[in-house]
């Protein structure tokens, strides 16, 4: 009975080998996988940070067309009032 239990425990040394080697060639695939995507995911950091560094500069310059606009509104309308004020004092009010 004992010399029955220590075949049954017996192990194939190519199985052993074969799965070692599978075994070695998923783990290394598990970690080449991992490198690629902290890769990627700096890549994709960076990406962002240009993105959000290109927005900041969009909005001042957006905030700056705004307050020439604004400026050149008011300028406009000073403008369109003397015009029209000196006009009406003239005599050459056209409707």
């Amino acid at each position: 009975m004992v010399e029955a239990n220590c075949k049954s425990w017996r192990l194939n040394k190519p199985a052993n080998l074969s799965i070692l080697i599978q075994l070695i060639f998923l783990a290394s695939l598990i970690v080449g996988s991992w490198v690629n995507l902290q890769h990627q995911l700096d890549l994709l950091q960076r990406d962002v940070t240009m993105l959000l560094q290109c927005q900041k500069s969009f909005e001042q310059k957006l905030e700056s067309f705004q307050t020439k606009s604004l400026s050149c509104e008011y300028r406009l309308q000073a403008i369109e009032k003397s015009i029209s004020d000196g006009d009406i004092k003239q005599g050459c009010f056209r409707p």
